[in-house]
């Protein structure tokens, strides 16, 4: 009851970006707004070219099927629908649906009068997926670079991207983003762990309060970043990890041809190795 109470307050006029008041209205608890129209116009559209592919295809199952970019002959040009025209016409709607979906948080954000951290957030995701569909096949010149839309087409395109340059993992953008992951999961995990043993004590005991748990990890690492810098720490690491996804697959193809391993000749070359014969 808190929250619709809350919600009523908030429910006015005003905020948006375009349309002024003709889509400034709620269906039950969700906001519209001119892009929430375009969000499910654009989510439905693209659904229905992802079907219309699949009738297309050779099968129903829902693993196998498969919506392939254009052979890379056609370049960057349009290709007929069969032949990745397709493709191009959902990559389309499915940018056009995330861009409209993070302009209506920001609506959201502007009748609330709060900060605009979650819309940030979420195209920095929006940013990777362009990367991979855009900005990467772009710079090499072929829409053919861009990941087929299907289950198994999809991991068996990361594989055999990751063997064409050896050992994707000696990325060394590719060693950050991981890393950033792997923190990030590290971190709001203890968080998560210490708000659920300081709001869940032992029977009969208080529930304790966040001067309870800064001191606990004080007391353990000697330092606490607070209830709001933990989030804040954790935004960051999240955001970070996507940004350097996003260079990883980018340096591979348009800035380095060869295995990853290789790149690391320069630290063999280093001047300070020639004191020691390398075995």
């Amino acid at each position: 009851m808190a929250m619709l109470s809350f919600e009523k307050k908030y429910r006015v006029r005003g905020g948006t970006l375009l349309g002024g008041d003709l889509f400034d209205f709620w269906l039950g608890p969700f906001y519209v707004g001119f892009f929430g129209v375009t969000a499910a116009f654009f989510a439905l559209l693209g659904t229905a070219l992802i079907l219309w592919g699949a009738a297309m295809g050779p099968t129903w199952n829902l693993w196998q099927i498969s919506i392939a970019p254009p052979d890379l002959s056609y370049g960057l040009r349009f290709a007929p629908l069969a032949e990745g025209g397709l493709w191009q016409l959902i990559t389309v709607c499915a940018l056009g649906a995330f861009g409209s979906w993070a302009l209506r948080e920001v609506e959201i954000c502007r009748k609330l009068g709060m900060g605009y951290h979650v819309p940030v957030a979420f195209s920095v995701a929006i940013f990777a997926y362009f990367t991979l569909v855009v900005i990467r096949p772009v710079l090499m010149g072929a829409w053919g670079h861009g990941f087929p839309y299907g289950i198994f087409s999809h991991l068996d395109w990361v594989s055999n991207v990751g063997y064409q340059y050896l050992h994707f993992h000696y990325n060394p953008a590719h060693m950050i983003a991981v890393s950033f992951f792997f923190t990030t999961t590290f971190a709001l995990s203890l968080h998560g762990g210490l708000v659920l043993s300081s709001t869940n004590p032992g029977r009969g005991q208080e529930v304790k309060t966040p001067e309870h748990e800064d001191t606990f990890f004080r007391d353990i690492i000697g330092y606490s970043v607070g209830t709001l810098g933990i989030h804040r720490v954790g935004l960051f690491l999240a955001l970070a990890s996507g940004m350097f996804s996003a260079l990883c697959i980018v340096l591979s193809g348009p800035f380095w041809t060869r295995g990853w391993p290789e790149w690391w000749g320069w630290w063999l070359n280093l001047p300070i190795w020639s004191q020691w014969p390398i075995a």
